[in-house]
């Protein structure tokens, strides 16, 4: 199963605050209307975040990445805030009406290699949306290490095959959750993919991974999962998979091959060159489609409100 943070007590939220140090930055303003019961919570509504890259430092500012042969200017790499990044994420996400029952944060939760003050930044940073009322899964990307995120929450351990995947049941569709966090899936993840799939046909199916699943995305020159091929074959042959949602290469992108929508979620943190959009997108559930809205932290964004839609029957 995939990581899951239930939600907390506003009681709890205060203990653990202070546990952890004050790293959820939320004001008591806020906290009362993270504790109001008048806010509803929607089982088809999702929150969904990736690549927060929450460092163990809470004021580290990054000036985004720098790769050789980049197209982006030295002039023109902007610097975040990273873990404010999360912070007014969080406030965004509880300030909706109704709330949406979910949250996934589909990767690379870590800035370094996921050590244990990393995670208790992480953890403390998200503490507000759990208080809320809002339930938190958490994929594992190539920035994410599982041992040292079970040390702070081993209740929580959960493995399936030595890696984290799972499935959310959920009124309009199944939401299934990968483990690509060495670049890959493996056979055996694939094949239970599978059966997962084949045993669930009745619903339609939205898929996670960190991973990109081509050779090659985005504006920065990185690899993308080692056997994407044989998951985008996979979900082809299923026609009820609509979707595959992935971070990874830190840009809100949107691909279609035939009835399989490719989703690329931007970072919630930083991007890779100036203007890139980052966020988090909310996305609801009907009958019929996956309506998906992104949310750019600068509202002022081009791509700020953008719409897609994802067909969840029919072509």
């Amino acid at each position: 199963m995939p990581f899951i943070l239930p939600p907390i007590t506003r009681r709890q939220f205060v203990k653990d605050s202070l546990a952890l140090g004050g790293t959820a930055m939320l004001t008591p303003r806020a906290l009362a209307a993270a504790d109001s019961e008048r806010v509803g919570l929607d089982p088809n509504r999702v929150a969904l975040l990736a690549d927060t890259h929450i460092s163990a430092d809470p004021n580290r500012v990054y000036p985004g990445t720098k790769w050789p042969g980049s197209p982006v200017k030295e002039s023109e790499h902007e610097s975040v805030h990273i873990a404010n990044c999360l912070v007014r994420t969080a406030k965004s996400v509880i300030a909706l009406n109704p709330r949406p029952a979910h949250l996934i944060v589909n990767g690379d939760c870590t800035f370094g290699n996921g050590s244990e003050a990393e995670y208790q930044q992480f953890l403390g940073l998200l503490e507000p949306i759990r208080a809320a009322g809002i339930t938190i899964h958490v994929t594992i990307g190539n920035h994410d290490n599982r041992k040292n995120l079970w040390k702070l929450i081993p209740f929580l351990k959960k493995e399936l095959m030595g890696v984290q995947a799972g499935v959310i049941e959920l009124p309009h569709a199944n939401l299934v959750l990968l483990d690509s966090g060495k670049g890959s899936l493996g056979a055996k993840q694939l094949i239970w993919l599978a059966k997962q799939l084949d045993e669930q046909a009745d619903k339609p199916a939205l898929i996670f991974g960190h991973y990109n699943p081509y050779p090659n995305r985005g504006v920065r020159p990185i690899k993308g999962m080692r056997d994407g091929s044989s998951l985008l074959k996979l979900l082809a042959e299923r026609k009820h998979a609509r979707a595959y949602f992935h971070g990874h290469t830190h840009e809100w992108q949107h691909d279609r091959r035939d009835h399989l929508h490719l989703i690329n979620q931007p970072a919630v943190s930083y991007y890779f060159g100036k203007g890139h959009a980052h966020g988090w997108v909310d996305m609801k559930l009907t009958e019929a489609s996956a309506d998906l809205e992104l949310h750019c932290l600068n509202r002022k964004h081009t791509q700020h409100g953008d719409r897609r839609e994802i067909r969840l029957k029919g072509t």
